[in-house]
């Protein structure tokens, strides 16, 4: 005869065997649930900021593009009679340097907002904002350096000049703000980023704004003076930007 407390007892054991499992399943179900919901969230994020990427990169195309409208083909009744068409081409050098100029610095612009966004996964409202400032201010590049052109040989050329260099001053003080929103805290930052690569860039966009604001200073006193620095910026700012340059950087520092 069968004893009924040992009845009792498997009933028992095996009633709380399935609860154990029941609550694994749940536990296993919230927790892929969770992953799932985290990594749908990761895409979702990236996604956004690839959007934001895409469209500047068709900003900064447009506004590149159209600096070379401002370099004017000579019309064949401005030579007269006896004239020269490269006499005419040699004039417009004014336009070459400026356009030269406005080329490596918005290239340079599209580097380093590259750079930026090779470090960011998320967005918020503020961010867009920053981003359209500094795209409503690449889109303008094309104006002072047409004006600048126009004027470098003219008596007013030091007006055309601070309109140019006051631009790209403001060009960067709208990075440093985009960076700042970016990275304080590490707002909008990824995950395990290179901290020396964020310093870099800080400290990039520290000083950048002031060098330009010297260059803007500079234009009331000498025109060529402050595009040549702003040119120098520019190339400075773009190269420091490339990691090839920079692995080499810290390969001579860690040699003795």
């Amino acid at each position: 005869m069968e004893d009924p407390s040992w009845k009792q007892e498997n009933s028992t054991t095996g009633i709380r065997e399935r609860h154990e499992e029941r609550r694994d399943i749940v536990a296993k179900t919230k927790e892929a649930t969770s992953e799932f919901i985290m990594e749908r969230r990761g895409t979702f994020e990236r996604n956004e900021t690839v959007r934001i990427e895409a469209f500047s990169d068709g900003v900064f195309a447009i506004a590149i593009t159209l600096l070379v409208l401002g370099i004017k083909v000579p019309k064949s009744h401005e030579l007269g009679a006896n004239g020269s068409l490269g006499a005419m081409l040699i004039k417009l050098w004014p336009h070459y340097l400026a356009f030269v100029t406005s080329f490596i610095t918005i290239f340079a612009k599209w580097v380093n907002h590259h750079r930026i966004f090779s470090f960011i996964q998320r967005t918020d409202h503020p961010f867009l904002y920053w981003n359209g400032l500094l795209l409503l201010l690449i889109t303008f590049m094309p104006y002072p350096t047409a004006l600048l052109a126009e004027y470098l040989p003219h008596p007013e050329a030091k007006a055309a000049g601070a309109v140019f260099a006051g631009t790209y001053a403001a060009t960067a003080f709208a990075f440093k703000g985009l960076w700042h929103h970016a990275s304080k805290n590490g707002r909008l930052l990824a995950p395990n980023v290179d901290d020396r690569e964020i310093r870099q860039i800080t400290t990039q966009f520290r000083f950048g704004p002031l060098l330009y604001l010297a260059a803007f200073a500079l234009s009331f006193a000498s025109v060529g003076l402050s595009v040549g620095l702003c040119l120098c910026l520019a190339v400075f700012s773009g190269f420091q930007g490339w990691p090839t340059l920079r692995s080499a950087v810290r390969f001579l520092k860690r040699r003795p």
